[in-house]
């Protein structure tokens, strides 16, 4: 038995439960809660079963758990009523009970602020007569996308550019709400910056064809994630870890990549580092695939290589699959052990966290099941339908 009275970690896995440090915080090992909206926090304040949902997990053995997709304090960042929010004295309060559960259970939290931008859905949102917040007034080049034609269509409608006050009215929210997270509690700040959403529609030229101070150039479409984890760290000071998720595929397009170069992806994250960013989660559709033509490195891979910052993979971890296959019903999502390749990737430097997204939804024991090599619990898909 180990000091902490846990039988030792099988040898494919023991890396994954060696401690980990950022900044202050020191985790117990390298599985990560990938972050995952859930949407069961009505009117945005998160209750007593989302605690109880998080520290679930933690007791499993997660050692770090990043939350779903949290709305940042302005009124364009989210749609779903369901969608917690970083402030407000009832959400405030709820996101204590959640770190309080959480760090009971022996684990480290950090919440992921974000900013839906142009994929903010008006219709679906309490406040249908606010527009998403867009660089150039565009939705994006519609590709290979999960989303339906009508709402494609719907939502490629140009609205208006945003301005510079509507620019650092949303650098100063993240701020805000970041400092909130600290004050409840919190060991760090995720920012969500992949996906389409509005950090990242700063990178993809295809949405941001500014030509101001914040587009224009590879390292001017950076600018705008730049100055929000500059006023985060100010915000929260010198001593917490911030992490910044960021991908190449957009929901507007998996295809899409805001890098065509590894030089490319260099300068905008390299800005991101030097601004602040401790550690890249890079989200790609499956833990194994090479972000560039002619190399077999991974995204997480890259930005390790091209920061000197850690990284954290993520992507299909214990499952046959990715994402959209679930959520389309494209075949069986089943549970398999696919830990020797994630140690391979590990071993050759590719990463230095694993996050775990939909296996974790299914089965809050995951972790301590891969620790010990005991079978995994077989995938349950109505278990995205729920806060179990």
């Amino acid at each position: 038995m180990t000091s902490s009275g846990l039988a030792p970690a099988i040898d494919t896995v023991a890396p994954f439960f060696e401690p980990f440090t950022l900044r202050s915080m020191t985790v117990a090992n390298r599985f990560a809660m990938a972050p995952m909206t859930r949407d069961f926090s009505p009117g945005g304040v998160p209750g007593a079963d989302v605690a109880e949902y998080y520290r679930k997990r933690a007791a499993g053995g997660v050692g770090l758990i990043v939350t779903e997709g949290v709305g940042v304090d302005h009124p364009a960042a989210v749609d779903w009523t369901g969608v917690p929010h970083m402030y407000g004295e009832a959400a405030l309060a709820g996101w204590r009970g959640v770190v309080d559960a959480v760090h009971g259970a022996g684990g480290k939290i950090v919440p992921q602020l974000w900013h839906q931008g142009p994929l903010r859905n008006p219709l679906n949102s309490a406040r249908p007569d606010v527009l998403g917040q867009r660089p150039s007034g565009l939705w994006g080049t519609p590709g290979l996308t999960s989303y339906e034609d009508d709402y494609v269509a719907r939502m490629a409608t140009p609205t208006a550019p945003m301005t510079e006050e509507d620019i650092a009215d949303v650098i100063a929210a993240f701020a805000r709400s970041a400092r909130n997270a600290i004050d409840v509690g919190f060991d760090g700040i995720a920012i969500h910056g992949a996906h389409g959403y509005l950090i990242d529609s700063f990178f993809w030229p295809d949405t941001n064809r500014r030509t101001d101070r914040w587009g224009g150039s590879v390292r001017a479409r950076a600018e705008f994630g730049v100055e929000i984890v500059k006023a985060i760290r100010a915000a929260i000071g010198e001593d917490l870890p911030i992490l910044f998720r960021f991908s190449q595929h957009k929901q507007q397009d998996y295809n899409a990549r805001f890098a065509e170069t590894p030089e490319e992806l260099g300068i905008i994250l390299g800005a991101l580092a030097d601004a602040g960013v401790d550690m890249f989660d890079a989200s790609i559709r499956r833990f194994t695939m090479a972000a560039f033509e002619g190399s077999d490195m991974t995204l997480p891979g890259w930005a390790r290589k091209l920061t000197g910052k850690p990284s954290m993979t993520v992507g299909g971890i214990g499952l046959n699959n990715w994402l959209q296959d679930t959520f389309k019903g494209r075949g069986e999502t089943l549970a398999i052990n696919n830990l020797d390749e994630v140690r391979r990737l590990f071993d050759d430097g590719m990463f230095d966290m694993v996050a775990v997204g939909r296996a974790l939804i299914s089965d809050p024991e995951w972790v301590q099941k891969a620790r010990t090599g005991a079978p995994f619990t077989p995938y349950d898909a109505t278990s995205l339908g729920r806060l179990a």
